[in-house]
Order: C-alpha cells, then structure tokens, then sequence
C-alpha cells in the first residue's frame, strides 16, 4: 500500500533548485490525499511567477514513481504563496509583501518602460501587483497604461480618508500625473516631492499586494534616499542601455545601493534596447547601440543578469497608446518582458530565502 510517510520520504529527495533545499524541508508540501494507487498533493511555490514550475511538478511524479509505487496515478497540484521578509512593524504599507524599486543612473534608457512591463508581467502570471510611478518631475505611467485625464477616487479606511490607486491590466497604479493636468510642470524643491512621495505610500490605499513596483527617477538624489528611508525594500532592479554612457551611470546607482548605510539588496541588472529586430525579420539582431554592456557590468558587480529587452517597433507604440507589450499580441516583446517577470521573482524568491529581512533604511 502506498502510504502517506512514503509520499513525504519520496518529496524530500525533490529539491527546489533556486533555494537548494527540498520541498519537505521547505514545507512546500501540503494536502496528501491516497486512494489506493491514486496520489494527489499541493505544491505551494514562492511565486506564481515561477520559471520551473513545470520541472518541479515532473520531478515529483518521477519521485513518487520511482521511489512508491511505479503504477501510481500522480496528481500535482501547483499553487503558490509569496514569500515574504519583512523586518519592519509593517505599519507602512501593512498589506505589501515585497517592495521592488527599478532604478538607473541616466534618464531616457527605457526604466518606465521595463517597470510598467514588469508589473504587468508579473500580473499575468497570477501575482497581485501595484506600480507607484515616483518620478514626481516627469511622470510617464498615466500615459503608458491609457490613463490620461482620470482622477482617482476617495476612501474613508479606519476613520482616514485614503486615495484609491486607479487600476488598469490587473495592476494598481498611482501617480503624480494622476493627480495634475499632464500640460502642467511640477516645480517643487526636493522636501515638497519626497513629502509627496511619502504620502504616496502612506494615503493610498494598496491593500494586499504580493508585490509593489516603483519607479524611480533617474540619478541617484533625493527622491531615492526618500525612498528607502520610508519603505522596507526588497531590492532593487537596475536598468542600462548596452552604451558606455549608460553603463557608467548605471554603476553609479548600483554604487548607491551598495554603500554600507544604504545597503539595499541588488536583485540585477537589465538591458534593455539590447538589439534591433524588424518586424518582418524576427530571427535577425542588429545591435545598434552595442552588444552586452549590461551583461558584462553585472559580471563585474557578480550580480544577475534579468535579461536583454530588444528595440522593437510595438514596445515603443504600445507605451504612447496605452496599450503595453506585455498585453499586447507582439511575440518578440511579450516574451522578452514575461522572461524578464519571471526572473525578478525568481530573484526575489531566492533573496527574502537567503538573505537577511529587509528593513528601512537608518541614515543621519
């Protein structure tokens, strides 16, 4: 007879390949049910963005056949729960689970780009993303998820009145712009936009979010020591352009973060306008503004690297109309921007498992 310390035994020897432990260990293991050669259990993974989703649930059929019982009926429940490691009190932004900051040195590399894209891919995988656009001098996300001219509404959380993000492809979203007619320059000294960014964090009502996407503004100013000294972040997502220009002040930022008072954990590096590739001609790459800048820089810091964001002709349209890659039917993009999802929570996953909770940042 198969029996339900059998199953156990057989699952200790499935290892998760990011974490290194196996999935008893990992308490990844739940609802065992047998009815004679009929086996069925629940596996919980860390993200519903998991790349080896497929490669876990076929090594445990093979474990339960090979070890059990070779005539067993398996079947593979795959669901998933984000991980979290938070250190703080959680008396901001009680309902975040993991806090992503994407951030370059230089303006115009495609960071907003690659943030809406990111959320949105994350979205799709079944997560419950939120995107805070805090690039307060040149908000763009309005814009690239066909947002123009809406207002967001009000709501009395607890006894206080609370902003409710606007919501646009499964993500929620805020933004300066949504608050300003887009016509109008925001002049403001420092302290006015890190007081606003604070009461983007703050007076918007999030709820539950498994994972909340900021944009920051380029540089490595005010607006991201604000950041880091409000919100426990869990790491940050850097974005460069294969150019030496790019790549220079795109080792700025990681320098930032590296500093022994900041220290905030690198989750790696993306290039994105990696190569050209024609619509008529997707098989072909022209690489335009030269080949693995990014991939070499995160060589030198020994930092992952998320992947390469081609130039493609729909990116740049779907950011102007509103309608972004990764919900748009282009093939090249979508799957460039999905792999991209998938490796941030993937990084994400193996950073809150092996590396110390994530606290806000102390600084005098």
């Amino acid at each position: 007879m198969i029996t339900n310390e059998a199953v156990i035994a057989a699952l200790s020897q499935v290892e998760e390949p990011d974490l290194g432990k196996d999935l008893v260990t990992l308490n990844m293991i739940k609802d065992i049910a047998i009815d004679g050669k009929n086996v069925s259990f629940t596996v919980i993974l860390t993200t519903p963005a998991c790349p080896l989703k497929e490669m876990i649930e076929k090594a445990c059929v093979n474990a339960i056949r090979l070890l059990v019982d070779k005539e067993a009926i398996v079947k593979v429940h795959m669901t998933s729960n984000v991980n979290s490691n938070r250190k703080d009190n959680k008396s901001i932004l009680p309902g975040v689970r993991n806090i992503i900051m994407v951030a370059s040195g230089k303006g115009g590399v495609g960071k907003s780009t690659v943030s809406v894209n990111l959320a949105l891919g994350l979205a799709a995988e079944g997560a419950a993303v939120g995107l805070l656009d805090a690039d307060i001098y040149g908000p763009s996300i309005p814009i690239m998820l066909g947002m123009r001219d809406e207002r967001p509404k009000m709501t009395e959380i607890d006894g206080k009145g609370m902003i409710v993000p606007m919501e646009r492809y499964g993500v929620k979203a805020m933004s300066i712009g949504l608050l300003i007619d887009e016509k109008q320059a925001v002049i403001w000294r420092g302290p006015m936009a890190s007081s606003a960014l604070k009461q983007f964090i703050s007076d918007v009502y999030w709820g539950e979010l498994d994972y909340l996407i900021i944009d920051l503004p380029p540089g490595t100013g005010d607006v991201h020591l604000t950041m880091v000294q409000t919100v426990p972040v869990t790491g940050v997502v850097i974005v460069s352009t294969p150019q030496a220009v790019a790549a220079a002040d795109a080792r700025k930022a990681i320098m930032m973060f590296k500093q022994p008072q900041i220290n905030v954990p690198i989750l790696g590096i993306v290039e994105n306008m990696a190569y050209f590739t024609p619509q008529e001609l997707p098989e072909n790459k022209y690489y335009i503004f030269g080949k693995g800048g990014a991939r070499k820089m995160a060589e030198q810091f020994e930092l992952p690297f998320l992947g390469e964001i081609p130039i493609v002709q729909s990116i740049r349209e779907g950011g102007d109309s509103g309608i972004p890659a990764v919900v748009d039917d282009e093939p090249v993009s979508k799957a460039a921007f999905t792999e991209l999802a998938q490796s941030v929570a993937r990084n994400v996953a193996m950073r809150n498992a092996n590396i110390a909770p994530t606290s806000v940042v102390q600084m005098n």
